[in-house]
């Protein structure tokens, strides 16, 4: 369980493919040596676990279920992902209850800048549209956000100059790919309302 709020951006080191997936070393120095073995981590929004840690670099192992779920199978050496570790108890709720299970990939379909702020649109597949509401939660590259309008395959939020600063969502261009996570009571409210 992660709150969406990045602690970090880490760096790309290494990607190769495996028998079942990829392997994925991000560098992250600060972050690094606090790591164990089995940790979780989000990246991007994902939910991995630490196979491995190396001096300032950490690796993953990403099998083909989460590589076609989220934007983890786009990712190059040198790409920046965002990166949170689980939530321990006691720890603040800042954000909103995240669970690192990436429900689509979306796509940036505009950015509208307004001074140093801007608001960006992102495209969905069918189906989840029932899922975003406004002033409702959504995670997206693993950052919680509130989303300010809700349509039919797109939706929009406002990113402050912090999160556009400190957090992927800065740098990506339209048509960059988002890991989107709907949010978790969305889910059971939609799964409960469902003619059986």
């Amino acid at each position: 369980m992660f709150t969406g709020l990045v602690e970090s951006l880490g760096t790309v080191k290494a990607v190769a493919d495996a028998p079942a997936g990829r392997t994925l070393v991000v560098a992250e120095p600060t972050l690094a040596p606090q790591l164990a073995l089995g940790e979780s981590v989000a990246v991007n929004g994902a939910c991995l676990t630490v196979v491995k840690v190396d001096g300032g670099a950490f690796a993953f192992e990403a099998g083909f279920e989460t590589l076609a779920r989220t934007n983890l199978g786009e990712l190059r050496v040198g790409d920046r992902v965002n990166l949170e570790r689980a939530l321990r108890v006691g720890d603040a709720l800042g954000g909103h209850f995240v669970t690192g299970h990436v429900d689509c990939v979306g796509r940036i379909a505009e950015r509208v800048p307004s001074g140093d702020w801007q608001t960006v649109w992102f495209e969905f597949p069918a189906g989840f549209d029932d899922l975003l509401v406004p002033k409702g939660s959504v995670a997206v590259d693993g950052v919680s956000l509130t989303v300010v309008d809700a349509e039919k395959d797109r939706f929009s939020v406002m990113l402050i100059p912090h999160t556009l600063a400190v957090t992927t969502l800065g740098g990506k261009g339209v048509g960059g790919a988002v890991n989107i996570e709907t949010d978790m009571l969305a889910k059971y409210v939609q799964k409960q309302l469902k003619p059986s």
